[in-house]
């Protein structure tokens, strides 16, 4: 097997990752031998080449999909900025909660989402959808005020304010997938991981009260909790 990487650190277990260029690369602790990692890449052997097959194949999908540029996520960025807030107040007002900052960014797992301190983020992505959807994550972000679940008392919030959001739940799932594919996101396979590499930079636009700051970032990558590590471009 060519193009293969060993990477030896202090760490417990061997993990192998298929690259999106194909590549392999082995992480193991520092004193595995040779041998080992060959024996552990053999059993893989049929893991490892699924993989590629797979990646290959994705790699043939993105490339017939219109990708969003730089500029048109910018571009949905300030509108998303200019509707968001004001949906925000509008429903908050009417569900009785209040929120603390809204941060507009594109995600390729979540429409929005609402922290225990009460910050929200929304996909700039949204500014594509009816106006109805749109309302129904802010009216869902906005319930997770109450109830920071999705339990039967949470979405009974959510039916109070939007006696029909079924059906923008449908829109969503049927119709969402193919949005965030335009975003030019792969899933890389791993052993232990997913790791998620954005194709582009984007901007992170950040609404607080009357201020707006906007940081540069290149979303370097997302590991399988989601948890971001960002880099700031200068």
């Amino acid at each position: 097997m060519n193009n293969i990487t060993v990477i030896r650190t202090k760490r417990k277990t061997i993990s192998i990752k298929v690259n999106n260029d194909l590549t392999v690369t082995v992480r193991a602790p520092i004193f595995t031998s040779d041998k080992e990692i060959g024996e552990i890449l053999k059993s893989k052997e049929k893991w490892i080449s699924k993989c590629i097959e797979q990646i290959k194949r994705e790699n043939d999908e993105l490339s017939k999909i219109d990708c969003f540029t730089a500029e048109e996520i910018s571009k949905l960025a300030d509108k998303a900025l200019d509707y968001i807030p004001g949906r925000v107040k509008y429903y908050a007002d009417i569900i009785g909660v209040t929120y603390g900052k809204i941060t507009i960014r594109n995600q390729k797992t979540r429409w929005g989402s609402c922290s225990s301190k009460g910050n929200l983020n929304f996909n700039c992505l949204l500014m594509l959808m009816p106006p109805e959807v749109i309302d129904y994550v802010v009216v869902h972000e906005l319930c997770h005020r109450k109830q920071m679940n999705h339990s039967k008392a949470f979405w009974k919030e959510v039916e109070k304010i939007l006696p029909n959001y079924k059906d923008s739940v449908g829109w969503l799932k049927k119709e969402g997938g193919g949005i965030i594919r335009r975003m030019g996101w792969k899933i890389l396979q791993n052993v232990d991981e997913h790791t998620l590499f954005p194709l582009q930079n984007v901007d992170l636009r950040i609404f607080w009260g009357s201020k707006m700051f906007m940081e540069h970032i290149m979303q370097e990558y997302f590991q399988f909790y989601m948890k971001e590590r960002l880099m700031k471009i200068f």
